[in-house]
């Protein structure tokens, strides 16, 4: 995954492989060997001597099949937006509320995140980090939750907001509602999959596409000047903190000339090493989360499970 990170800053071709076959041969083998001798009764020689001895080996010999990603498993798992559904179990699951919106939504309720892809870079509209701030606080006091309705036809994702709430919760409630233009005495909201809300009954999730994930967190890349300079790759942009909020980088990726002595995940390209300290656990986190909802994708996207085949082979 990194390694297709720093391709994509650099405008290469990044190759995402599938399992494509795995071939697990076995086999158990066991030896047991016992030996006695004693003295000959009629010549009294003494020939007294005992062995024993035993032997085992278990072996085992995966072999593991990989393919390119391609046609509609690529477009399912890497170009299809994430459903607004699985951002809000997300949430619901306390991860927290500004990281998954940060990290997987174009904009919410037509106010846009900030992304780093090339051409479409852009910053964040102004009310989007405050309404960031006053959600995790209220996700931190339970008051914002997930309800899905079954009806014949489909389900439909709810997001609930507690009626009862203290006055600093309330207050953020309220801001909350003004800022996304909903319905100020509404508990429940539906959820969908748009740009701009059709009233104040509905949070619109533009959300975004695992290969935009990806993009946008290249984006954070630190990569090294002489690259810069020979127009090889464009400049890190340095996201701007909000009035009031100091904002950290969704993940930070270093590089260097010789191997990092102390990375979490480590990879070469173009002479030099793009990597992850070790001791930069937000990152670590970052990196190992989006792997989750990568596989989380995968999974709601199709119903096939990993090709394995067992073959004994003793």
């Amino acid at each position: 995954m990194l390694v297709n990170m720093v391709k994509m800053r650099y405008g290469d071709t990044p190759t995402f492989l599938d399992v494509a076959s795995v071939i697990n041969q076995y086999s158990v083998e066991s030896q047991v060997d016992l030996r006695l001798s004693w003295a000959d009764p009629v010549t009294s020689a003494l020939t007294n001597t005992q062995t024993a001895g035993g032997a085992a080996r278990y072996i085992d010999r995966p072999t593991i099949t990989y393919s390119p990603l391609s046609g509609e498993k690529f477009a399912r798992s890497l170009m299809n937006p994430i459903p607004p559904a699985s951002i809000l179990s997300l949430i619901q699951a306390n991860y927290p509320v500004d990281l998954v919106l940060r990290l997987c939504v174009h904009s919410v309720n037509g106010i846009r995140n900030r992304f780093g892809g090339g051409a479409r870079a852009r910053p964040a509209d102004p009310e989007f980090y405050p309404l960031l701030e006053r959600l995790k606080r209220l996700q931190a006091s339970g008051a914002i939750g997930l309800r899905v309705l079954k009806t014949n036809e489909r389900d439909a994702t709810l997001m609930t907001i507690r009626g009862k709430m203290d006055e600093p919760t309330a207050e953020d409630s309220l801001a909350v509602r003004r800022m996304l233009g909903l319905d100020l005495t509404a508990n429940e909201v539906s959820v969908t999959y748009a740009s701009i809300a059709k009233n104040d009954r509905e949070l619109a999730i533009l959300s975004r596409s695992i290969l935009e994930i990806i993009i946008d967190l290249a984006s954070y890349i630190d990569v090294p000047n002489v690259h810069v300079e020979e127009k090889r790759v464009n400049p890190t942009q340095v996201e701007e903190d909000a009035p009031g909020i100091s904002l950290s980088p969704l993940i930070r990726i270093h590089s260097s000339r010789e191997k990092p002595a102390d990375a979490f995940v480590a990879v070469p390209y173009r002479d030099h090493w793009f990597w992850i300290d070790d001791r930069d656990l937000p990152s670590k986190r970052m990196f190992s989360f989006l792997m989750f909802i990568f596989t989380l994708v995968e999974k709601t996207g199709g119903k096939e499970g990993a090709p394995i085949v067992t073959i004994p082979a003793g």
